[in-house]
């Protein structure tokens, strides 16, 4: 039986989602990948328990996850009720709906029937009454905002969400969705999306701006373009990384002599602040107050570890700000 190191909360640090009650970790682990059937559930659990021995309390999953979809809920229900179970008012788990999982009409997008009836599917899978945190995944254009908020307002009301959060809006969405919710008086805190010093799609597209505004939470996903901005490319492609093992999301063709040379470029301002290129990719998504938590995903428990340290230097000069922007930017 797990217990969990009595040291857990000294070092981590915890930013309030925007101006709601619910704090985060600066880090939380993602189980995007290597939750799935094909990955080993040993390691699932050693990834689980490095995370909360070291403070974070945030487990981030969606309905789809795995591979096959669902597999990463029903393999953190069964790591949940066999080792964290007498933990669980100290961690928070969320999910999402909003991609395809189940065939026909009614398994994808935002529709009510849909994302009431994939909760209940999440909550089954985890063995769990409730999630901390229920996400519409992503903006469904042909269903009406009303709509798709009040099925995430009624998953709160129902007892079988504490929190309603939205991912991949953008802030004109945002703004609209904040005020459909605020109107039904549902705790809506969170927002997540994908922002990385190589990508920008936020500061673009006003999320990240409306969410300051607004004073919601926001917390980022992928901020190491899928392993880009960590040393694994620093001399080409390793055999082990995830696009040689997992081709799904990141392609050979993303990691280009141009990229190359940015990594390299980027990894020698990490040197001079004591940083690795991880470690600062991290903190530069931290270094404004306005990103609540950055989501890592990781395949060994050393690499959670080595993530965590971004929080100890997330300040960064306007001169290194400029050459980040500089390199990156083109």
């Amino acid at each position: 039986m797990y217990k969990a190191n009595d040291n857990r909360y000294e070092k981590m640090k915890y930013s309030r989602c925007g101006n709601s009650g619910l704090m985060l970790p600066k880090v939380s682990l993602g189980l995007w990948h290597n939750f799935g059937d094909t990955a080993q559930y040993s390691n699932m659990k050693e990834l689980c328990f490095t995370a909360f021995d070291n403070g974070i309390t945030h487990f981030d999953l969606a309905n789809n996850y795995g591979p096959p979809p669902g597999s990463a809920e029903s393999n953190f229900g069964k790591i949940l009720k066999e080792e964290l179970f007498q933990y669980r008012d100290e961690i928070i788990v969320s999910t999402k709906a909003g991609y395809e999982m189940w065939d026909g009409p009614y398994g994808n997008m935002g529709s009510r029937k849909y994302l009431l009836a994939s909760l209940d599917g999440s909550l089954k899978r985890m063995g769990v009454d409730y999630v901390d945190i229920f996400y519409h995944h992503r903006p469904d254009p042909d269903t009406p905002l009303e709509e798709t908020m009040g099925a995430l307002d009624s998953a709160v009301k129902s007892g079988k969400a504490l929190y309603a959060g939205i991912s991949n809006y953008d802030g004109e969405r945002l703004e609209q969705a904040a005020a459909i919710l605020k109107e039904l008086k549902c705790p809506f805190v969170i927002n997540q999306n994908r922002y990385s010093i190589f990508d920008r799609t936020i500061e673009n597209n006003g999320l990240k701006a409306t969410a300051a505004r607004l004073k919601k939470g926001l917390i980022a996903f992928s901020p190491l373009a899928q392993g880009m901005l960590t040393d694994r490319y620093l001399n080409g492609i390793p055999k082990d990384s995830r696009i040689m093992t997992d081709g799904r999301f990141l392609k050979e063709a993303a990691i280009t002599k141009e990229r190359l040379e940015q990594i390299a470029k980027l990894n020698e301002i990490a040197k001079n602040r004591g940083q690795t290129l991880a470690e600062m990719a991290l903190a530069w998504v931290l270094k404004d107050g306005i990103v609540t938590s950055v989501l890592i995903g990781a395949s060994k428990p050393s690499q959670i570890l080595d993530n965590i340290k971004a929080i100890e230097n997330t300040v960064f000069t306007k001169e290194e700000l400029n050459l980040i922007d500089s390199i990156s930017l083109l």
